[in-house]
């Protein structure tokens, strides 16, 4: 995943406040390794000469010093075929390692065609970068190609009329399942992606772009509610409660309040958010990033909402809300606190998205058992 929005908070360098900076170290995007592969078959093809290291200027500015191998040339040097090997620096990211290719031909057809072979996924959903049935290489990546060749093209002494740019991943289509692209719509490879050209270790940026393209998706094909969940539970309760699929919901993470605004950003008038209780009692207190770096506050924010002295001292040995679930209900405060929490959930939300979205919530426990829901929330489930 890769994105340029900063999270409020995050320093201007491009790594969150909360990591030392000065320990992780930066990668270089699928974009970056298509362009810089290019360049380097382009500069083999008019030279006929090996060349087993080059540079590009990422849009970021910072120079990319690639290594190029797995040179391949065709007898009369009209196909020439490298590869980069991707890395992602410190980030946990799943290409990394991946060997992305760029296959270049000579062409009777001026101009530069670009395209992807094998594990490179093709779009099959609206809403995305690029068109239904084009290859998943996103607009910067395409531009960051097409100028490298073009650069060369104009240094280099050549006869050279047009070019057939394909690139590939070799592995890409297993890849990808680790990755959003089949709930995208993306289907058989990996996406060449990267708006910066580097990878930001521990990027929330990129996690906030996937968010947004997801939400895009969802808005391309006409969906009027859009459907969110922090995570892996929440997919699995709607998996089995609802018995929806996966890819129905947009998976938010901790992302709670930017995805409100992108999905208010992105012309939505209702949203149906669904979550365990251990994430969304936290946005019932107002926050608006449920991760635990931003402080717990689960057991405060529950004893605030029971407004019970007789229950703040057991809630506030509890280590997990399952554990304060079961409490409260045992003191008879269920029907009292539970609906409290989920209005000012769905208070905090619409709010956060300025009144112009109808949001409304599930909350699910223990078991993936339904705690509570606001009054518009099984309407809105009938609707999505």
């Amino acid at each position: 995943m890769s994105g340029t929005g900063k999270r409020a908070g995050s320093n201007p360098g491009g790594k969150d406040d909360h990591m030392d900076a000065t320990k992780l170290r930066s990668g270089y995007t699928t974009g970056s390794c298509a362009a810089a592969a290019a360049k380097a078959a382009l500069i083999m093809m008019i030279t006929g000469e090996d060349i087993y290291n080059v540079s590009i200027v990422t849009p970021k500015g910072i120079i990319y010093n690639a290594e190029i191998v797995d040179i391949k040339k065709s007898a009369d040097n009209s196909e020439v075929t490298c590869a980069v090997i991707k890395d992602g620096g410190d980030d946990p990211d799943v290409t990394t390692g991946a060997y992305v290719y760029v296959t270049l031909r000579k062409s009777d057809k001026e101009g530069i065609r670009i395209d992807g072979g094998e594990g490179v996924g093709r779009v099959t959903k609206p809403g995305l970068d690029q068109p239904i049935g084009e290859a998943a290489i996103n607009s910067v990546p395409r531009r960051m190609i097409k100028e490298n060749l073009e650069q060369v093209l104009l240094t280099g002494k050549s006869d050279i009329k047009g070019l057939d740019v394909i690139v590939s991943v070799p592995g890409g289509e297993k890849i990808a399942q680790k990755t959003f692209n089949p709930m995208l719509g993306i289907v058989g490879g990996i996406s060449i992606l990267g708006t910066t050209g580097i990878v930001e270790p521990m990027s929330d940026s990129a996690i906030v772009e996937t968010i947004r393209t997801h939400v895009r998706v969802k808005k391309a094909e006409g969906k009027e509610i859009l459907l969110a969940a922090p995570g892996n539970y929440g997919i699995t309760f709607l998996s089995e409660r609802y018995k929806l699929e996966d890819g129905n919901a947009v998976m938010t993470s901790n992302f709670v309040y930017d995805a409100v605004r992108i999905a208010l950003s992105e012309g939505f008038s209702k949203m149906l958010f669904v979550g365990h209780i251990g994430k969304l009692v936290k946005v019932a207190g107002g926050i608006k990033n449920t991760h635990s770096r931003y402080g717990d506050h689960r057991m405060e924010i529950l004893s605030d909402i029971a407004n019970d002295d007789g229950i703040r001292s057991e809630l506030s040995e509890c280590v997990m809300t399952d554990e304060a679930v079961r409490i409260i209900t045992e003191k008879g405060l269920a029907d009292k606190v539970f609906p409290k929490m989920a209005e000012l959930i769905k208070k905090h939300m619409e709010e956060w998205a300025e009144g112009k979205i109808q949001i409304e919530i599930i909350v699910f426990s223990n078991e993936y058992t339904e705690l509570v829901s606001t009054a518009g929330a099984h309407g809105f489930m009938e609707g999505v």
